[in-house]
C-alpha cells in the first residue's frame, strides 16, 4: 500500500513521537543545506561555534539548524491530531518520489554519457561538432554542468508524471547493457572501458536507491528468531527502537563521515567532478557514484523516520496497520 487508503487522517495525539520524527527530518534538511553552504560558499560551519573559533558566518549555519527544527515543531504542534500512520505515509510518498527521480536521472545520464563516451573514443564527435566543442566533451567540468545536470533535472520532472519507481526499467537496461557487452566482446571482439562503467553505474544505483523501498516492503532479511513470535505491539516497540538505534544512527554515520568538509569521501569527488582512471575513454560518472552513498543514506534515513512512526502506531495499536505480503520463494 503506497497511498492513504484506509489510513485515518486524525487520531490520538502523539506529540513526542511526531516531534522527534519531523525534527529529525528538519535536522537532515539543515545538515544538507549547511553542507552546501560550507563546501560551495565557504561558510565555516556550525562546528566552529563549539570550538570557540566561530566567525560571523558560522551563525548562519546555526540559524539554518534552528529554523529548520522550529518549522518542524510548528508543523507538528499546529496539527496535533494528525495520526502517526498519516504522517508515516506522507513521508514515505515523498521518499518514493525522491527515489523515482534518482532512478530516472541515472537512466537518462547513463544513456547520454555512454553515447558521448563512445563517440569520444571512436572520434565521432568531430563529425557533428566543431573542434573547440569536441574538446569540451573531453572535460568532466564541462560535461557535468551542461549535460548531466539538465538530465538530472529532467529526471525529477519525469518522476512527477510517473508513478512507477523505475526499478523495472533500470533493471531492463542493465540486462540490455550486459547483453551488448557479451555480443560485442565475444562476437565482434570489441570492448571499451565505458561498457564496464555503465554497468557498474546502473548496478550501484539499483541496489543503493532501492534499499529504502525494500525497507518499506519489509524485504530486508531478519535474523532475529524471536521477532516472528512477537505480537503487533511488541513488534512495534522493537521496530521503533531498532529504527533509532540501528537504522538512523547508521545513516548519520555515513552522512557525517561522507559530508565532513571539502575533502570528505562524498564532497571531494562531487566538487571536483572526479572521473575514473580510464579518463576520456570511460564515462564521466565516478563523482556521481560517490554521491550515491549520500543518496542511499538520505533515503534510508527518511524511510527509517517513516518506519519509526508506523512502528509507534503499532505499539499504540492504532487502526490502519499495513499488512505486508510475504515474499515468494
Amino acid at each position: 500500500m503506497t497511498d492513504f487508503t484506509d489510513i485515518p487522517r486524525t487520531g490520538e495525539p502523539a506529540i513526542a513521537a511526531r516531534l522527534f520524527a519531523w525534527g529529525m527530518l528538519g535536522f537532515l534538511f539543515a545538515f544538507l543545506v549547511n553542507n552546501a553552504l560550507e563546501v560551495g560558499f565557504g561558510l565555516p560551519g556550525a562546528r566552529q561555534i563549539l570550538t570557540g573559533n566561530g566567525a560571523a558566518g558560522a551563525w548562519v549555519n546555526v540559524a539554518v539548524y534552528l529554523g529548520s527544527i522550529a518549522l518542524a515543531a510548528v508543523y507538528v504542534l499546529g496539527r496535533r491530531a494528525t495520526s502517526l500512520r498519516w504522517d508515516a505515509m506522507a513521508i514515505h510518498r515523498f521518499n518514493v518520489y525522491l527515489i523515482r527521480a534518482c532512478f530516472w536521472s541515472v537512466l537518462f545520464i547513463g544513456v547520454a554519457d555512454s553515447a558521448i563516451a563512445f563517440m569520444r573514443v571512436e572520434g565521432l564527435l568531430e563529425v557533428f561538432f566543431s573542434q573547440d566543442t569536441t574538446k569540451l566533451f573531453a572535460k568532466s567540468r564541462w560535461v557535468a554542468p551542461y549535460i548531466h545536470i539538465p538530465l538530472l533535472i529532467a529526471g525529477f520532472v519525469m518522476a512527477a508524471f510517473t508513478r512507477t519507481l523505475g526499478f523495472t526499467w533500470l533493471a531492463l537496461m542493465i540486462v540490455m547493457a550486459e547483453l551488448i557487452i557479451v555480443l560485442s566482446r565475444f562476437v565482434f571482439s570489441y570492448e571499451q572501458a565505458l561498457m564496464g562503467d555503465l554497468v557498474r553505474y546502473w548496478y550501484a544505483a539499483l541496489f543503493l536507491f532501492a534499499s529504502a523501498y525494500t525497507l518499506f516492503e519489509e524485504g530486508h532479511v531478519r535474523v532475529d528468531v524471536l521477532y516472528a513470535g512477537f505480537g503487533r505491539t511488541t513488534r512495534g516497540f522493537v521496530n521503533a527502537f531498532g529504527s533509532i538505534v540501528l537504522g538512523m544512527s547508521t545513516t548519520w554515520v555515513i552522512l557525517m563521515v561522507g559530508l565532513s568538509g571539502k575533502t570528505s569521501i562524498i564532497n571531494s569527488p562531487v566538487v571536483n567532478f572526479e572521473i575514473s582512471q580510464a579518463g576520456a575513454v570511460g564515462m564521466f560518472i565516478k563523482y556521481q557514484m560517490a554521491a550515491f552513498l549520500g543518496i542511499f543514506a538520505i533515503t534510508m534515513l527518511i524511510q527509517f523516520v517513516s518506519y519509526f512512526l508506523e512502528a509507534v502506531a503499532d505499539k499504540r495499536d492504532e487502526p490502519g496497520h499495513r499488512e505486508v505480503a510475504p515474499a515468494a520463494h
